[in-house]
């Protein structure tokens, strides 16, 4: 189907070229219809036939596979053909093409010998090889250019998948690590943690599927992850999490700040009253800042970041180009990350 569509679209260009070059001739000039017939339809037919044999086969056979002394070869030999082929027409048709009127009356007519209408034609023989190669060279540019995109927009696809498949195990290594530390214990808070994991990876797997969910999703499934660690920690734990602003109406990439707040209760302290771990969310219209910081503690100083954060900044390059900024602070006693994003 996209092919014939192609070739209705050639026809149909052709046939306007020559039908506004037949109604520009027919209002300037005295030309009987015979002859604007043989010039345009006749001749322009010969002359297309020569564009399309190098635009369907010289180009594509020898042009393209750089064998460039066949292609010269082939031309020249076809135009000259052409030009012998297009004097034996003008034979036919006589006082149409080969007839020239002369004289200061252009009483006198005149039959024009073989050289002299060879030269012109094979002019116009190349005119036409020409514009065949430009029409040939632009249409493989812009199909190569879109195929470079499709796979261009295949790779950051793929590497998108790939991506967000690490979060999934990242997050779930790092719950289990938080519940197997309450079963450890015998903690009676052991079943509510389990609870709460069923519900944030039902939110996971089920509603993380499209490009872009709620926002106001995305900051319960947050709260959740949050309510997992209150049980994890117990009445041990000092953290802050608030959101300002209106989250309805807004969306954002789902799953793109799960790992600043995995990062500040892997490597943070989260039992210090005097610093406790620090989350605001602030939305103004569309835009998002994102505050997380957490003390460090002194003998994991050098873990922090991993899997999760060099993955957030990719899949940031990726979704937000232009439309994020990301700062990173690692000083020595505290670790902030600080998000603005165009939602």
């Amino acid at each position: 189907m996209k092919k014939n569509w192609q070739i209705f679209w050639h026809i149909f260009i052709w046939v306007c070229i020559i039908a506004f070059f037949l109604f520009i001739v027919h209002s300037n000039t005295k030309m009987t219809t015979q002859r604007m017939l043989v010039i345009f339809v006749l001749y322009g037919a010969i002359n297309i036939s020569l564009f399309y044999l190098n635009y369907l086969l010289f180009i594509p056979q020898f042009l393209n596979k750089k064998r460039y002394g066949l292609y010269i070869t082939a031309v020249v030999i076809t135009i000259i053909a052409y030009g012998v082929a297009k004097y034996g027409v003008g034979l036919f048709f006589k006082d149409d093409i080969l007839m020239r009127s002369m004289g200061p009356k252009e009483t006198k007519h005149v039959l024009i010998g073989f050289w002299s209408y060879f030269i012109s034609t094979f002019i116009t023989s190349i005119i036409f090889v020409f514009l065949s190669v430009v029409l040939k060279f632009s249409i493989d540019w812009f199909l190569n250019e879109r195929i470079q995109r499709d796979l261009e927009n295949q790779r950051l696809s793929a590497e998108l998948a790939f991506l967000k498949s690490q979060i999934n195990p990242h997050f779930l290594f790092n719950s289990l690590n938080s519940i197997y530390s309450l079963a450890y214990q015998q903690s009676e808070n052991t079943p509510g943690a389990i609870l709460k994991l069923s519900e944030i990876m039902r939110y996971m797997l089920y509603e993380c599927n499209d490009n872009k969910v709620d926002l106001s999703k995305e900051l319960q499934y947050l709260q959740n992850y949050i309510d997992l660690q209150k049980i994890r920690f117990g009445d041990k734990a000092y953290f802050e999490f608030k959101i300002d602003g209106q989250v309805t109406d807004q969306q954002i990439v789902p799953l793109l700040l799960i790992a600043f707040i995995e990062n500040a209760f892997k490597h943070g302290i989260a039992n210090d009253a005097l610093s406790p771990i620090r989350m605001l969310i602030s939305v103004d219209k569309e835009h998002l800042h994102f505050f997380v910081q957490n003390k460090k503690h002194n003998n994991n100083r050098d873990a922090i970041g991993g899997i999760g954060l060099h993955n957030v900044k990719r899949r940031l390059d990726l979704l937000y180009p232009g439309k994020y900024n990301l700062e990173v602070r690692d000083e020595i006693d505290t670790y902030t990350c600080e998000l603005s994003l165009v939602l």
